[in-house]
C-alpha cells in the first residue's frame, strides 16, 4: 500500500497535539488540599491589585489546543463547550499562585498570577467572564485561558491577583456566580451591574462595589433530580445516616416537566461541604454538585 505522506504528517499532527493537551491538563490538574494547592501560595512580596485593570473582553480565535471535544482527567470526562454565550454558573471557586507561576496553560499561554485569568473544566479557551463575590459583592472580569479545577466541589480556578481582588485570597475560597460575557456584545452581561452603566469599559465597573457585610448566600449539596418524585425520596432517605444538616426534596420544573431535587443544608461553610463530599462518594452515594441560593 502507498503510504501517503501529506496524510501521515497530518496524523501525527493530530496525535501531537492530543498528547500535549494532555500534558498540559495534567500540569494544571493538581488537587486542591487546605487553603492552597499543595505548596502552592501568594507571591513574596505585595501586590497592589488596585494598579491591575480587569481583563478587557475582545474577539479572539478559540486556542488551537485547549478545546478538544472532550478530555479526561482522573477518570472523569468532561465535554469542551461549543459556545459560552448565554453561560452562567454558581460554585465554589478558589484560586492558584506561585506554583504555577509562568508555566503553561492549557490555552498555550503561559500562567501569570499577576494578569486577570481563570480555569474552567468545560469553557471554551478563552471566555471572558463576568465573576462576582456573592458573600461581599465585588466583582471582576477574567480571561479564563486554562483546565481545572478538577477537585469535585470547585467550579472555577482564580489566579492570585483576580482572587485577592474578589476577596478570597485570605480563605482560600469563595461563593461566586460566573456569567460568560459575548465579547461581541459585552454589555448584555455588563449592563446588568448597575441600571446607570453604560460605559462600552468593562475597567469601569471597579466603582460598582456593594458594602460587604449585604449579602447572605446559602450553600447546599445536590445529590440528584429526578422525575419521579418516589426515587427523589428513596435518595432523601438514604442520605440521612450521613448527613447532619437538613435532607430535603426542593420541587421545580424543568423544560416543562416537574422535577424533584435531593439536596442537603444549609451547609455553614466550604470546609464542611467538602467533608460531606467526601463523606458521601465514599459511601457510593453519587457525585454532589454545588448549589447556592
Amino acid at each position: 500500500m502507498k503510504l501517503n505522506y501529506k496524510h501521515f504528517v497530518y496524523r501525527l499532527s493530530g496525535l501531537a497535539a492530543i498528547l500535549l493537551f494532555i500534558l498540559q491538563i495534567a500540569g494544571c490538574g493538581t488537587l486542591r488540599h487546605g487553603r492552597y494547592y499543595g505548596k502552592d501560595g501568594p507571591p513574596p512580596f505585595n501586590v497592589d491589585v488596585s494598579k491591575i485593570p480587569d481583563a478587557v473582553p475582545k474577539i479572539e480565535p478559540r486556542s488551537k489546543y485547549g478545546n478538544p471535544p472532550s478530555y479526561i482527567v482522573k477518570g472523569h470526562r468532561y465535554y469542551v463547550r461549543k459556545t459560552s454565550i448565554g453561560f452562567e454558573e454558581r460554585g465554589i471557586a478558589s484560586w492558584y499562585g506561585m506554583k504555577f507561576h509562568k508555566q503553561r496553560t492549557s490555552s498555550g499561554e503561559p500562567y501569570n498570577l499577576l494578569a486577570m485569568t481563570a480555569a474552567h473544566r468545560t469553557l471554551p479557551l478563552p471566555t471572558y467572564v463576568l465573576v462576582t463575590n456573592l458573600q461581599n459583592g465585588r466583582h471582576v472580569i477574567v480571561k479564563v485561558n486554562d483546565r481545572g479545577p478538577f477537585a469535585d466541589n470547585r467550579i472555577m480556578d482564580l489566579s492570585y491577583v483576580a482572587a485577592k481582588k474578589l476577596g478570597i485570597v485570605a480563605h482560600g475560597t469563595g461563593l461566586v456566580d460566573i456569567k460568560a460575557i459575548d465579547p461581541h456584545h459585552p454589555n448584555l452581561v455588563l449592563g446588568q451591574l448597575s441600571s446607570t452603566y453604560v460605559s462600552t469599559k468593562p475597567t469601569s465597573i471597579s466603582h460598582i462595589v456593594n458594602h460587604p457585610g449585604a449579602y447572605h448566600p446559602r450553600l447546599y449539596l445536590q445529590l440528584g433530580a429526578f422525575a419521579d418524585k418516589a426515587n427523589a425520596h428513596k435518595l432523601e432517605s438514604k442520605l440521612y445516616n450521613y448527613s447532619r444538616y437538613p435532607v430535603f426534596i426542593k420541587p421545580g420544573t424543568h423544560n416543562g416537566h416537574a422535577i424533584y431535587r435531593v439536596q442537603i443544608g444549609p451547609i455553614p461553610s466550604v470546609e464542611a461541604s467538602d467533608a460531606l463530599v467526601s463523606k458521601i462518594e465514599h459511601a457510593g452515594l453519587g457525585r454532589p454538585i454545588t448549589a447556592i441560593d
